[in-house]
């Protein structure tokens, strides 16, 4: 009988310690990592934020930043260029403004938890522009395109010859 409880109670032992020793290493990132599993990118749309606000005005420019941040639990990714496909909303309708995009497209930054960019749109001022209160974009790598929509919301106005710069480092 004494050894049939030293028996059950070693076997319970062993159980919760692997169930405790299981979720401590599913806690950890470096544990995770030390696996070979890993985070969901934070380059993907559904793992970023973005919000648009106005920034300082140059001469014959209106400005707005939009910048990027990530939660905790997402892995760092690499950005470069100027996004592509931006258009601009109103209230959930489109409207005819496309961008161009100005600046150094090869230059590469570190985005994720951590480490928020942005990049500026840049509107002409004396042309009758567009309100707007989203936008939507496809982010770029160094190697191409990353698939999917970012959207960032923020009010602005938008005008032919809108164009957008690159991606760079800190919000």
């Amino acid at each position: 009988m004494r050894i049939v409880r030293k028996i059950a109670a070693t076997a319970t032992a062993v159980v919760l310690a692997g169930v405790v020793g299981g979720g401590v290493a599913q806690a950890s990132p470096s544990a995770v990592g030390a696996l070979g599993a890993h985070a969901p990118s934070a380059c993907r749309p559904a793992n970023h934020m973005a919000k648009i606000s106005a920034a300082p005005a140059s001469s014959g420019h209106r400005h707005y930043r939009v910048t990027l941040t990530a939660a905790r639990g997402y892995e760092s990714c690499r950005l470069a260029g100027s996004p592509t496909d931006v258009r601009f909303y109103h209230h959930g309708a489109a409207d005819k403004v496309t961008a161009g995009r100005y600046g150094a497209q090869n230059k590469a930054v570190t985005f994720g938890p951590g480490h928020p960019v942005h990049f500026d749109i840049q509107v002409p001022n004396g042309k009758r522009g567009a309100r707007a209160d989203e936008a939507a974009f496809t982010l770029r790598a160094p190697g191409g395109v990353i698939p999917g929509k970012s959207t960032a919301h923020g009010q602005l106005t938008v005008s032919a010859g809108t164009v957008i710069g690159p991606v760079q480092a800190g919000a």
